[in-house]
């Protein structure tokens, strides 16, 4: 999970001691010198430290939440071989009237200077027969039997470590080419040198002209890298919808194609729980990918992987149950009947004016799930599990879980007749893709030079004649699998060769109502590591859901919880296993920290001395969201009774609640340990048991008010004699005066 726990602890600060009057001045200004001292180096030394602090700052950003500058690409190194390959331009296809042109490029991988050679391009006089033919010689290591040579090229010497290419040309009215009936022909182009022959195959395609046109369709996946989140943040969208993102170059290989897109909801889902904080990018990319006229489906959230959901105590593939955690009110607050739209982050250009905010806001409008999730116009309960990992268990389990749902699954695991693209297999309604042709146009869709990629391209083109010929009408299916880091340019040109001289494109529901015919499915090995991490994310949704119970809401933990485990099944951690792991690890210590984020804060030693005074504990919550539990005490002692539950509800999200737990005492003195144990409203056990050590000293209370009493009485007795003393004293004094007067003149004899 997300939520970090970050325990609050109750501060304490010292009480400030009232200034010594006794002190002499001249000591207190030598200590105020002493503090001054010490200020003045702390200012210098925190000058230094503040300093440094925005560059040490800035670099752990950029080690960890943004994509650092890359450095120089590296010189090549050696591979130790020498690698010649033949790319015909045009995919291969040579149309009457036409010439051929080939590139020939050799890779020098060793640490020695290749000398100049003189490379010859030939052609077979006979096309291949089939599809198992064109296998054998693409896979052949060379040998130019039975081959004419029509043309050549002098390649320069090549340093170590690097490659040159050079550009046969075949003119149209070459006897080579003349009155070639169509067909696939074998293509090779070769040298020799003192370690013997060096070759590389390829093809010629000759397209019939008069052929009655196949229908093909090409799906093509738009997915995101794989995250160990639920979502793509804003900073990770910024990045790949920009003019060189990643999602960005797959919209554009695909705008203005027929190509059937296979969109992963996670990455719309991202957008739109951003609200009003989305970045514009990323609101320009999904207007974009909505306004396509292009068929599509949606790929499991984070593009999970299937079959591993089927094989483990999942047992059928899952989907989102909330994104409410995602979403942060103040980004959905509109004015008071307006509906909420998306606003760009980024600061309006000169010409841009701000919407001013509303005045009267109506409370945050959330979107729901389906509309977080929605990719368009889709054609509902489509799965395309990873190429070969489509079992028969797979196959079954979809069709029972999803009665009516189309499982795409590669040609070469189906056996039986060729179903073209309909088919039905152990119970599934199935979409069966050309296996070499989609791997040769996935090929093609990862090599960035045009020198290199004209080779995959013309196998896929030469598969694709055998398999619309084999057709027989039948509409077909090909796919350009998921790919990382692929370019724009590579990636359409492999969409482009699926459309070759004599196929015409179909959308998804066209090949969907197709007459499916019966096939079976190949034995197929199940992957056991990612189905084990399959089920263990599944006990971690389970402790979680119960543990959720706490919360007035309890998808805001679970909906978490499950988005963070269908991205972490994606089929794109294939590419990096390693990276998986370490995403599974931090995944795990996420949910554990999560499971002790609420619970009872260990207590101190307690001394009673009352019968009837509440005991104080802490509930501690490290959560965002406010919880409600109940606290379970139980005695081990008779003497004393304490209250069995007590409830709280709605204790502060990242804070500690107070709670008081009535206890009654039936001695004066007594050691008594009481168990606690926090429970969910529905019986759940919440976090760790605690137990406090209580210590009666009940009678002490009497002993204390004995004492009082008495003193208080001593005070009154005293007050009153020295009152009475006191007035004793003032009559007598006013009485001394009267006797003592001086008698006058008057009075004398």
């Amino acid at each position: 999970m997300t939520v970090t726990p970050a325990r609050t602890r109750a501060s304490s600060r010292p009480l400030a001691r009232g200034r010594d009057q006794s002190g002499a001045s001249g000591r207190g200004r030598r200590r105020a010198r002493f503090v001054g001292a010490i200020a003045a180096t702390i200012l210098v030394l925190g000058s230094g430290v503040w300093a440094a602090a925005p560059a040490t700052a800035s670099g752990v950003v950029g080690a960890a939440g943004s994509t650092a500058t890359p450095s120089p690409s590296p010189s090549p190194t050696a591979s130790g071989r020498i690698d010649l390959t033949l790319s015909p331009s045009g995919n291969g296809v040579v149309t009457a009237g036409e010439g051929l042109s080939a590139t020939v490029t050799i890779a020098n991988g060793t640490e020695a200077t290749l000398p100049s050679v003189r490379i010859t391009l030939s052609l077979g006089a006979t096309a291949l027969p089939d599809r198992a033919a064109l296998t054998a010689w693409l896979s052949s290591t060379g040998g130019t039997g039975g081959m004419v040579g029509v043309g050549d090229v002098d390649m320069p010497a090549i340093d170590a470590a690097s490659s040159q290419s050079r550009t046969i040309s075949i003119a149209s009215t070459d006897a080579a080419l003349a009155n070639r009936a169509p067909g696939v022909y074998p293509m090779i182009a070769s040298y020799t040198d003192s370690s013997g022959t060096v070759s590389s195959t390829s093809t010629m395609i000759v397209p019939d002209a008069t052929a009655t046109a196949t229908g093909v369709g090409i799906v093509v996946p738009i997915t995101a890298p794989a995250i160990g989140t639920g979502l793509l943040t804003a900073d990770e969208l910024t990045d790949l919808t920009a003019a060189d993102g990643s999602l960005t170059s797959q919209l554009n290989a695909v705008d203005g194609t027929t190509a059937i897109l296979a969109v992963d909801p996670a990455i719309p889902a991202a957008i739109r729980a951003l609200g009003t904080a989305a970045p514009t990018r990323a609101i320009a990319w999904l207007s974009r990918l909505e306004a396509l006229p292009n068929s599509r489906f949606a790929l499991q959230f984070g593009d999970a992987d299937v079959a591993a959901q089927v094989a483990s105590t999942f047992a059928a593939p899952q989907s989102p149950v909330s994104l409410q955690a995602y979403m942060s009110a103040p980004d959905f607050v509109t004015a008071a009947g307006d509906s909420p739209t998306l606003r760009p982050t980024s600061s309006p250009t000169p010409s841009q004016t701000p919407t001013p905010a509303s005045t009267s806001p109506s409370g945050p409008a959330y979107p729901s799930l389906d509309e977080l999730l929605d990719i368009g116009d889709e054609h509902s309960d489509v799965y395309w599990p990873e190429g070969g990992t489509a079992s028969a268990a797979v196959l079954s389990a979809l069709a029972g879980s999803a009665p009516q749902s189309l499982t795409l699954v590669p040609s070469a695991t189906l056996a039986g007749a060729n179903p073209g693209a309909r088919a039905t297999a152990d119970g599934a309604q199935v979409l069966a893709y050309d296996s070499d042709v989609s791997s040769a146009l996935h090929a093609a869709s990862l090599v960035d030079s045009a020198a290199l990629r004209g080779a995959p391209l013309t196998t896929a083109t030469a598969y694709l004649a055998f398999a619309a010929k084999d057709a027989g009408g039948r509409p077909l299916l090909v796919t350009v699998d998921r790919g990382s880091g692929r370019s724009a340019l590579a990636l359409g040109a492999a969409i482009s060769a699926a459309q070759a001289p004599g196929l015409v494109p179909v959308g998804l529901d066209a090949l969907a109502s197709t007459t499916p015919l019966p096939a079976q499915t190949a034995e197929t090995a199940i992957d056991q590591e990612r189905s084990a991490a399959a089920s263990t994310l599944a006990a971690r949704e389970a402790r979680v859901a119960s543990f959720a119970t706490i919360l007035d809401d309890p998808s805001l933990l679970t909906g978490q919880q499950r988005a963070e485990t269908l991205q972490l099944l994606g089929n794109a951690w294939r590419d990096t296993p390693d990276a998986w792991q370490s995403a599974l690890a931090v995944n795990e210590a996420a949910t554990a920290a999560t499971l002790n984020s609420v619970g009872i804060l260990a207590p101190t030693t307690i001394q009673l001395l009352s019968p009837q005074t509440p005991l104080q504990f802490w509930v501690h919550n490290d959560l965002p969201y406010p919880v409600n539990v109940v606290l379970h005490a139980s005695r081990d002692d008779l003497r004393i009774d304490v209250q069995s539950q007590t409830v709280v509800n709605g204790a502060s999200p990242r804070s500690n609640t107070r709670v008081e737990v009535p206890v009654t005492t039936h001695v004066g003195n007594a050691q008594v340990s009481i168990a606690m144990q926090l429970h969910s409203p529905t019986g759940e056990v919440i976090g760790a048991s605690q137990r406090a050590d209580v210590t009666v000293r009940a009678d002490w209370e009497g002993i204390a008010i004995t004492a009082l009493l008495i003193i208080i009485g001593v005070l009154v007795v005293f007050g009153l004699v020295r009152t009475i003393l006191r007035r004793r004293r003032a009559r007598g004094a006013g009485a001394a005066p009267a006797s003592d007067a001086p008698t006058d003149g008057a009075g004398s004899t």
